[in-house]
């Protein structure tokens, strides 16, 4: 594949677009392509991008078709309705965002043969939803090295409400969100550690109460993105910052450890769980030492994706 610092995004909507902007912001490629069903707007926020990209490090960026991403190392693909415009924004539907997978698994089968003509090799990040079953389907297309973001941006969130019940820094906040990028993720409240301490306990040092505390944070990460959509239509910015940090992990064969969806062949499909990331995609994964309750969780949770796979199988 050579050192290609090369980024192709899929889909110049909400989340395409604030993928681009922060890949642009942080300087993570040297090269990006965007490339939509609709060539004028890729052209146009292409366009919009390029002015201000002369006050980060130097990056080229075009509109393009699915040519174009031959050479690419990553692919991000942001094709396909959101939770707002696939009605998933109910927060007592037990199928949350599972709901958009016909409508998404009819998007990508008409983009990943073009996709994969261009750029079998790159490492595909799936980043519309529902992320994990989607990527299930990209890998039955032949593509080796696939990731769903999964519940990377999740335990960002869990990291910043734990943190902010503590009134620290969240970057000193050690937590994970493992399993479904969805409502039957698991948050890891046995290893959350800040420098070491358990936070359940610091939490009750600080004289907070663990099981109200531990539902209503629950709450917000689950359904983060329902309240962001009640307010301003997608979800965005979040998924876009965290897109372009794996992106950078992977383009820098960096080996950073986070919780990011790929294949697993114990669970039977993509979910996700502590994972070395490098230029390969996800080179190793890691079992963590769970609680039974949280090993019981991750079970179903994978169940749910299981199912999800079957349903799309069965229509597709």
């Amino acid at each position: 594949m050579g050192e290609s610092m090369k980024v192709g995004v899929v889909g110049a909507g909400a989340v395409g677009s604030a993928c681009l902007m922060s890949l642009v912001l942080r300087g993570s490629a040297r090269e990006i392509v965007l490339v939509d069903r609709t060539r004028k707007r890729a052209l146009a926020v292409a366009t919009d991008l390029r002015y201000g990209a002369a006050l980060s490090p130097p990056v080229d960026i075009r509109d393009g078709d699915y040519r174009d991403l031959a050479g690419s190392a990553v692919v991000m693909v942001t094709a396909g309705v959101n939770e707002k415009a696939g009605g998933a924004t109910d927060r007592s539907d037990p199928r949350g965002r599972l709901k958009l997978l016909d409508t998404n698994v009819g998007i990508y089968k008409d983009i990943l043969p073009a996709i994969f003509q261009a750029a079998s090799d790159a490492v595909i990040l799936v980043l519309s939803d529902p992320p994990d079953p989607l990527a299930d389907f990209v890998r039955s297309f032949g593509f080796k090295r696939v990731l769903s973001s999964g519940t990377f941006l999740d335990s960002l969130r869990f990291r910043f409400h734990l943190a902010q019940r503590l009134n620290v820094e969240p970057t000193s906040v050690d937590a994970q969100v493992l399993g479904e990028h969805g409502t039957s993720e698991v948050l890891l409240w046995s290893s959350a550690r800040i420098a070491g301490v358990p936070v359940l306990q610091a939490l009750r040092d600080s004289g907070q109460s663990g099981e109200e505390l531990r539902s209503s944070i629950e709450r917000e990460v689950r359904y983060a993105n329902i309240t962001i959509i009640e307010g301003n239509q997608a979800s965005q910015f979040g998924i876009g910052m965290a897109s372009a940090r794996i992106a950078e992990a992977v383009l820098r064969d960096e080996r950073i450890v986070i919780p990011i969806g790929s294949y697993h062949p114990n669970y039977g499909v993509t979910l996700s769980m502590p994972s070395v990331l490098g230029r390969e995609g996800v080179v190793q994964i890691l079992e963590p030492d769970l609680a039974e309750t949280e090993r019981q969780a991750l079970q179903r949770s994978a169940e749910t994706i299981k199912s999800a796979v079957a349903r799309m199988k069965e229509r597709a």
